[in-house]
């Protein structure tokens, strides 16, 4: 993990409690299918042989792909590290027959790959300070890896002045 004379310092008085409370209503009506409610959204999901909507696991990686967004923005801004944008895939192995029920067969993944692409002119140092702090404040990538997921990140510094040449 990063050292700590990498890390940003807080953006919040780490002695205050800030607790936040997330909300999310879900209908199924004895499908595959669930539509759910956040904040006024709709969002749906399914599984694949209906696939009226990304499946569970799918939406998974999802929130990890945007959460390593947000981060990578918050952590930018703290750093004043200007990018031009941010591409980011992820993938992840499952054993099907975890959620169907096979003892000792884990139902989530066994490893998560992420690519990142940030475009910047920044300096590789620069660039790697900016990933050691993401990856520190990533919820969802620590929530996997708390899960004992195996997960990987491949960040790679996009320089945005050759490509402007």
């Amino acid at each position: 993990m990063a050292e700590d004379n990498d890390l940003l310092e807080p953006s919040i008085d780490p002695k205050k409690r800030a607790i936040g409370i997330r909300k999310v209503s879900a209908v199924n009506e004895a499908s595959t299918r669930s539509v759910m409610t956040v904040r006024g959204h709709t969002v749906i999901t399914d599984e694949k042989k209906s696939d009226t909507g990304p499946t569970p696991l799918e939406m998974t990686l999802a929130s990890l792909n945007d959460c390593e967004g947000v981060i990578i923005n918050r952590c930018a801004q703290a750093m004043g590290f200007k990018y031009a944008g941010v591409e980011i895939e992820s993938e992840g192995e499952v054993d099907q027959r975890g959620s169907r029920g096979v003892r000792g067969v884990r139902p989530f993944f066994n490893w998560v790959k992420l690519t990142i692409r940030v475009k910047t002119s920044k300096t590789p140092e620069r660039f790697a300070k900016l990933a050691k702090n993401v990856e520190f404040r990533c919820s969802v990538m620590n929530l996997f890896r708390s899960a004992g997921v195996e997960v990987t990140a491949d960040c790679q510094l996009v320089d945005v002045t050759k490509s402007q040449n």
